[in-house]
């Protein structure tokens, strides 16, 4: 397959945003890899300034402007990492931003890519919207566009992640890349499959918005609800990044949003690095699927860290919760003085913590002389909550664990 981007792209990439992004670390993680049974390097972009990989392509196409597209300035369309890029390494360069956005971008996205020094318009209901809106300011003040992903330079710039992965650890046989417009993928892809052939390139998708997958199928994708990998969540996958994608990656898998959350929550937890729904998305995959890479030397790009700080409570909540840390019960008792105290005395002396009591008298449902009351209570772990519990029906209260 001829690519429309070549390795020796991606090398003059990397050249050339060199003295601006200091290279990011692959390290090898223990914890990760005996979770797993994979050796997983991760690829820490997340570390970037702007918290995401876009750095790398956005500099890469902002650096090749002749001088008049720097004097007449760039806009972009983006409701995320994207427009953040832009806007701060145009701000760097001296060269007028101005980033189109849709009315479902959050306030703190917004604010960020305002404090990087770009004008934010706010136009649309939707990215398509925005686009359109994005085009009539093109127009008529002779703005550059500067693409997210369909974009050759932004492509090599990209696939300079994977020079940089493949130089630090060279027994990688395996790459997991998240699967947004493509332009991430495409760029490791022409990079990694040039410098090891026999290296295999794996997509993640998450499976609420498969737009690339439906795509090289032929097919129209089905769009379900909002995802927490908004950051992969594109509905008009690249032209370019399609072809090369079709010509070098060696399969699409899909994620759900408990195992992105869940990616979410063990880098947190085990790596002590905080990513965005997308950014988990690689370990999401090897996570649900342990025995497809089991013994091989898989490298994971942890792509970006701009998450929403109430939906990363959410997500550690909610974690704790499928990890059976955090437990809800349903337990009838006598509407008589004493009674809370004794349900809570068990749970204190076995050691579990009361988060949260709710003591219903109201119920019509119960005797007048009884009362309802929905407790949640913290755990080590699972089997400690199942200690707890056992304990309650040994005191002689009748216990329902609430589903969550």
């Amino acid at each position: 397959m001829v690519s429309c981007v070549e390795l020796s792209d991606i090398k003059a990439a990397k050249s050339r945003i060199a003295d601006h992004l200091i290279p990011t670390p692959c390290k090898y993680s223990r914890t990760l890899s005996d979770l797993t049974g994979a050796k997983l390097y991760l690829k820490f972009e997340n570390l970037q300034f702007t918290a995401s990989f876009k750095e790398r392509g956005a500099l890469n196409r902002l650096l090749q402007l002749s001088f008049t597209e720097r004097q007449r300035g760039v806009c972009a369309v983006s409701d995320g990492n994207h427009g953040l890029a832009v806007a701060y390494h145009a701000h760097r360069l001296g060269v007028p931003a101005t980033i189109v956005m849709a009315r479902h971008t959050s306030f703190i996205k917004i604010e960020h890519t305002q404090e990087h020094g770009a004008t934010v318009l706010v136009q649309g209901e939707t990215l398509q919207e925005a686009y359109q809106h994005a085009q009539q300011i093109i127009s008529s003040e002779g703005l550059t566009f500067i693409h997210p992903y369909d974009d050759r330079n932004i492509i090599a710039g990209q696939g300079t992640i994977a020079l940089e992965m493949l130089s630090s650890t060279a027994a990688l046989d395996t790459l997991v890349v998240q699967i947004g417009g493509g332009g991430l993928i495409s760029g490791v892809a022409v990079a990694a499959k040039a410098l090891s052939p026999a290296i295999r390139i794996i997509g993640v998708q998450a499976t609420s918005h498969p737009s690339m997958l439906a795509a090289l199928r032929g097919e129209s994708a089905v769009y379900r609800a909002s995802t927490i990998g908004e950051g992969i969540a594109a509905k008009s996958p690249g032209t370019l990044t399609r072809e090369i994608i079709r010509g070098l990656v060696d399969e699409i898998v899909l994620v759900g949003e408990a195992e992105m959350e869940r990616g979410v929550g063990v880098l947190l937890n085990h790596e002590k690095t905080v990513t965005e729904g997308a950014g988990a998305a690689g370990l999401a995959a090897v996570l649900a699927r342990p025995d497809r890479f089991q013994g091989r030397n898989v490298g994971l790009i942890l792509s970006g860290g701009n998450i929403d700080p109430r939906l990363l409570a959410s997500v550690i909540m909610r974690e704790l919760v499928r990890e059976h840390r955090i437990v809800t019960l349903r337990i009838p008792i006598a509407d008589a003085p004493g009674a809370l105290s004794g349900v809570t005395r068990v749970v204190a002396e076995e050691g579990g913590n009361v988060l949260d009591i709710f003591h219903r008298k109201l119920s019509t449902e119960a005797s007048a002389r009884s009362a309802t009351l929905e407790l949640s209570f913290e755990a080590l772990d699972q089997q400690h909550a199942q200690r707890v519990i056992m304990k309650m029906h040994e005191a002689g209260f009748e216990v329902t664990i609430v589903p969550q």
